[in-house]
Parts: C-alpha cells; structure tokens; sequence
C-alpha cells in the first residue's frame, strides 16, 4: 500500500509544519518522544514553579558543568591522545545577521502600513482586530514566562493534534464564527455612522 495522502480539501499539517522530525513530534507520531518531551516540560515547570528553584542558577550551574566537562575532556584527550571533543562553529555569519535584519524590517515595515491603515484610511475593522490583538498580549504579559513557555509547549502538542483530527469539524465552526464576527462587525460600523460628529469651525484669521 502506499502512503497516506489526505484528500484536497483538508489541509497537510504534517507539510505545514515543515515534514521532518518536529512534525513527528507535535503530530504524535513519534508518541514516545511526545511523552518524554511532555513530562519533562511539566517536570521542570513544577520544580521552577512549585519547588522554588531559580531558572537563573539552574542555567549558570548547567552552563558551568558543560563547561567543566569539555575541559577535563579535552585535557585527558590532550594526555591520553585521544580526540578532542565535537565543537560546533559557533560563529554568526553576515548572511544570517543580513537575512535577520531583512525579517526585522519586513516586520516594522509590516507594523507601520499597520498604523497608516489605521490613522489616515480608518479602517475600523482593522482597528478592532489591533486593539484585541493589544488586549490580548496585555493580559498574556500578566502571566509568569515559565509558565507561558509551559502553555505554548501543551499547546504546540495539543492543537496541530487535534486540528489535524477533527479540521473538518473544526473548519466548520470557525466559518460559522468568522460570519458571526463579521456581522457585528458591520453592525458597530453602522452604529459608529449614526453617531452625529460636531462640525468643523474654521477660526477666523484676523
């Protein structure tokens, strides 16, 4: 039999996701490293969390056991004659800090047409997705890091799932709501027209 291959009208999440090993893993189709990467989450969340470590110190006590390790590695190949330990090139290349300043721009650039939609050609629509958009990252900022980077790992291994499994039903419900939103939408934007605006007095220059 040959591969799977799903029909026209869904969507490839494993493709959308790039196809390689991290699909596997958000789509639980390696399940052992879905587990073991699940529980160690939720493990070191709780010892973060719960237990009262530090992330600072944990990450300055790692930091200084690798260190230790390559060191007394390399000294005993050194005596002993044996391979040095693998080092990758840890150097920054100009095309990468070329192409991250390209991503940078296109972003601000992105963000500025954002605002000039907004300011001089009023678009409301836009503005109310902003202002949600706002809302919603105010509130997430409420939140401790840990335990944001928490939720985005169950939820990076919950909704590809379920959405791969369901996006039929899925699909559905969200065109249901986005015809929804888009009807009280039109109906804020009647409403903010029936408002009379005061007139433009020009002052008179003496």
């Amino acid at each position: 039999m040959g591969a799977w291959t799903p029909p026209p009208h869904r969507v490839d999440v494993h493709r959308a996701l790039g196809g390689g090993s991290v699909a596997d893993l958000l789509l639980w189709r390696r399940w052992v490293a879905g587990v073991a990467f699940l529980l160690s989450s939720t493990v070191m969340w709780f010892l973060f969390e719960r237990g009262g470590y530090n992330l600072l110190s944990f990450a300055a006590n790692t930091l200084f056991l690798l260190v230790l390790i390559l060191f007394l590695w390399a000294k005993s190949a050194a005596l002993f004659n044996r391979p040095m330990p693998p080092l990758p090139d840890l150097e920054i290349s100009e095309d990468s800090v070329a192409k991250a300043a390209d991503v940078v721009a296109e972003w601000i650039n992105h963000g500025l047409s954002i605002a000039r939609e907004i300011t001089v050609n009023q678009n409301l629509k836009l503005f109310l997705q902003v202002a949600c958009g706002l809302w919603a990252i105010s509130y997430i900022g409420t939140l401790n890091f840990l335990t944001l980077v928490y939720i985005g790992i169950v939820l990076a291994l919950t909704v590809p799932f379920a959405y791969d499994k369901y996006q039929d039903h899925i699909n559905d419900k969200l065109c249901v709501t986005h015809g929804i939103l888009q009807k009280q939408c039109k109906r804020f934007e009647r409403l903010l027209k029936k408002i009379p605006l005061p007139p433009n007095k020009q002052k008179k220059i003496e």
